[in-house]
């Protein structure tokens, strides 16, 4: 427990000393994430352009993981699931727009069933103190959800733009934050 604590102010201490550059990345993750809030079709195609990367890598690295095990059970699905890797990393490279509408609605599913497992959640929770935020939480994931399902294919122009924006706007004021309270408490 002690080293813990001491953690933990080895790094208050290190936040102190270097407040200014958690201020410049929240200002810079502020700025970015304005830009790409302001270009979200271009940014949904930059998502899912790095989705297919990823997803063609990751296939590679998993195809070559299943020759290496080769002889055992894992092997055959290692193999498949690789190549089917690669090739959605290929597909999605190829044409981003089926892409980032097929990312799209997984989103909106995604925001869906959130919303209404935290509204479940929430019940469960209610006679607790705070039960309502993870009401308010669950019904706006599943508005989100809706709303999103509800304008595809339009909404594919913009959701996925949108959501990594604000993502990265919300990590910038965190940093912000930090680096605010990190300069008061130095003084």
């Amino acid at each position: 427990m002690a080293d813990a604590v001491q953690t933990m102010e080895d790094m208050k201490t290190k936040i102190q000393e270097n407040w200014g550059w958690f201020l410049a990345l929240g200002i810079a993750l502020v700025l970015g994430g304005i830009i790409l809030i302001a270009a979200p079709l271009a940014t949904s195609i930059a998502v899912t352009i790095l989705i297919a990367a990823v997803l063609f890598v990751g296939g590679l690295v998993q195809i070559y993981h299943a020759f290496k095990t080769q002889g055992t059970a894992a092997f055959l699905w290692d193999l498949i699931t690789g190549v089917i890797a690669v090739i959605g990393g290929i597909v999605i490279y190829v044409n981003p727009l089926a892409g980032t509408f097929a990312l799209t609605l997984v989103i909106a599913a995604i925001f869906a069933a959130q919303g209404v497992s935290q509204i479940l959640l929430a019940f469960k929770l209610r006679p607790h103190e705070g039960w309502v935020w993870v009401l308010i939480a669950g019904v706006v994931s599943l508005a989100a959800g809706i709303m999103i399902w509800m304008d595809l294919p339009g909404s594919a122009a913009w959701a996925l733009g949108l959501i990594a924006g604000i993502s990265v706007l919300v990590n910038g004021w965190s940093y912000i934050a930090i680096a605010l309270a990190a300069r008061a408490t130095k003084s």
